[in-house]
Order: structure tokens, then C-alpha cells, then sequence
């Protein structure tokens, strides 16, 4: 009887939990779609060779002594001098930056600053997207992967970095770059589809609690939280998602025909040492290495597209990213892994 007392107990507190949550996302859509459309947005790009330049002029200031700076300075001068005098056009790099949540709620932005890019940028230039995400819903990362798309469609070279992590969505969107660089131990992979919901019918069935499910059309409602769930609904459910599953398994081969698609495309995950033998990347690298070696031959310049938020949209923004927060980090801990 205790056992079973501690087990209502767990019951009672899991569905007040999904509850909690679900009001709280509701709420959260309500102040941010009350703000929505009301901010005006702008484009702010920063030249990041200036930014490389100041950290090594940086520490020539701090470690050559004051005759040797002023020779060293003097060279510079005339260097760039010769450069302007010859007008020499170098090749331009666009940075963008891609942190993702669960529903790629970057993607706002992103869409503003690949048309801007393609408004100038041609076969000669090349965009870089610096890729940090987990994953999430499927049609937030399909409408981001199709952003990244339109770069290729338009000739432009796309080299994807990736430092941290791109996994499940997130490798949808790295896999469209000609070319991926990650660092030794990001996560890559997780070419997967996953879907879990808990169903609490059989508590509100002991208490004689009713819960009306009324559909028009077989399949509207597979599963359910607090209805009762049937077989058929399950495979239904089942279907739908290996039916995803495979369109995604088509996309990632569409972009990266090397890899052997049925091999990989198991859910597993794998650092970037690992995925690099798989071909799920091209080279080991981080970004920073990358970019600094890019400035050398090259104008980069980060884009970022803002946009003024109202306050309704900055608490929901505060609100939806500490909820985010509190999903991975629960989830996180569930596969935590430890050296």
C-alpha cells in the first residue's frame, strides 16, 4: 500500500507538472503574439577583421618594446598604403550565428539576414554560419534548414561551424553547407525523430474523473495526455513518425550523398573525432581558427539582425528561454555522460 501510495504521489505530481508547464507555454504565446509585428528591425554588421587586428596590435603593444612597435607600425602603415593604392578587391565572408532552441525561434532573424546577404553576395564570397543547437520541432528546423538552402540555391559557398553541438535539427541545418567544420568534441548526428507525452488516463479513471476526446476525422488525435489511448493510435502515431523519419534520412542524403545515409541515420550521436570518420563533417576545426585564417586573404563581417522587442515580448522571450533551460536541463541530466 505504501508503494502504491508514493506511486499516486509521483502520478500527482508529474501531471501537475505537465499542466504547470502547459499554462505556462500558453501564456507565454499570448505575450509574445500581443507584441508581435509592432518592433522595427535593423541590420548590424561589424567587420570582424578590425577585431582580429585590435587583439594582435593588443599584445605587439604589450610585448615589443617602443622602437620596435613604432618599426612595426610604420611597415603596417605603408602596407596598407600599397593595398589601397592598388585597389586589390578582396573576397568578402559573411558570418552569421545560429544559437537554437527547441522551436528555432532564431530562424526570425536568420531569414532577414540571408536576404540581406544575397542582395550582394555573389559565387565569389562565401558565408560562414557559426551552428550551435540540440534540435527541436521539426517544422521550425525545416523552415531554418530551407533558409540556409536558398544561400546554395544561389551559388554562394557555405561553410557551416560547428563548436558545441549540432544534433537532430541541428544537423539538418549543418549538413546543407558544402563544407562542415566541427571541434574535436562537438556533438553531431542524432539523425533521429523523437516523440513522448505522458497519459494520466488510468489515474483520472481510479478517481472518476471524465475526459472527453471529440474528433472529426480518424486520425485528428493519436495520442493523448489525459484520454485513453488505442492500439491503432499508437501505430498511427508510430507511422507518422518513421514517415518523418525518412524524410529527413532523404534530406540529409540530398546534401550529403558520401555518407551511408541507412548507417547513420540511427538516432546515435557522435563527437566530432567520431563523425568525421562517419563523414558526417569534413574537417576538425573551430571556428575561431577558421575565421582568423579566412581574415588573412579576406573582408569578414558579421551580420546580426535585430529587432526592438516590446516589453510583452521580452518577458515571453525571458519566460520561453527558462523554460527551455528547464527542459535540457532535465533532459540533460537524463543522458548526462561522464570522462
Amino acid at each position: 500500500m505504501e508503494f502504491l501510495a508514493d506511486y499516486a504521489g509521483f502520478l500527482a505530481k508529474t501531471v501537475t507538472l505537465v499542466v504547470a508547464i502547459l499554462l505556462i507555454l500558453a501564456a507565454i504565446a499570448v505575450l509574445r503574439s500581443k507584441g508581435r509585428g509592432k518592433g522595427t528591425g535593423h541590420l548590424e554588421v561589424h567587420k570582424l577583421n578590425d577585431f582580429y587586428k585590435s587583439l594582435h596590435q593588443g599584445l605587439e603593444q604589450a610585448v615589443l618594446g617602443k622602437s620596435r612597435l613604432k618599426a612595426v607600425r610604420k611597415e603596417e602603415a605603408k602596407a596598407e598604403k600599397v593595398a589601397k593604392k592598388a585597389r586589390v578587391q578582396k573576397p568578402r565572408v559573411f558570418v552569421l550565428d545560429f544559437h537554437g532552441d527547441i522551436r528555432a525561434s532564431a530562424t526570425d532573424h536568420l531569414r532577414h539576414e540571408v536576404t540581406a546577404l544575397l542582395s550582394m553576395a555573389s559565387a565569389k564570397d562565401e558565408v560562414v554560419l557559426r551552428l550551435e543547437s540540440g534540435g527541436g520541432m521539426v517544422h521550425s528546423y525545416g523552415l531554418a534548414s530551407s533558409q540556409l538552402a536558398r544561400i546554395r540555391q544561389a551559388g554562394v559557398p557555405l561553410t557551416v561551424c560547428i563548436d558545441k553541438i549540432a544534433a537532430s535539427g541541428g544537423y539538418m541545418m549543418a549538413c546543407v553547407g558544402d563544407k562542415i567544420f566541427s571541434a574535436p568534441f562537438a556533438i553531431l548526428g542524432s539523425i533521429g525523430v523523437v516523440a513522448q507525452l505522458p497519459n494520466v488516463h488510468r489515474l483520472l479513471k481510479k478517481h472518476e474523473i471524465d475526459f472527453e476526446v471529440l474528433t472529426a476525422g480518424e486520425y485528428k488525435r493519436t495520442l493523448t495526455v489525459f484520454g485513453e489511448n488505442t492500439e491503432k493510435g499508437r501505430e498511427k502515431f508510430q507511422e507518422d513518425l518513421e514517415t518523418t523519419h525518412e524524410l529527413f534520412k532523404g534530406f540529409v542524403a540530398r546534401y550529403r550523398p558520401q555518407l551511408a545515409i541507412d548507417e547513420i541515420a540511427t538516432g546515435e550521436i557522435w563527437l566530432g573525432q567520431a563523425a568525421l570518420g562517419k563523414q558526417l563533417v569534413d574537417e576538425l576545426k573551430t571556428s575561431d581558427e577558421y575565421l582568423a585564417e579566412r581574415a588573412k586573404q579576406a573582408d569578414v563581417f558579421q551580420l546580426h539582425y535585430a529587432q526592438k522587442k516590446s516589453l510583452q515580448e521580452r518577458i515571453g522571450l525571458a519566460a520561453s528561454l527558462a523554460v527551455d533551460r528547464l527542459v535540457l536541463t532535465w533532459v540533460s541530466r537524463l543522458n548526462q555522460r561522464f570522462w
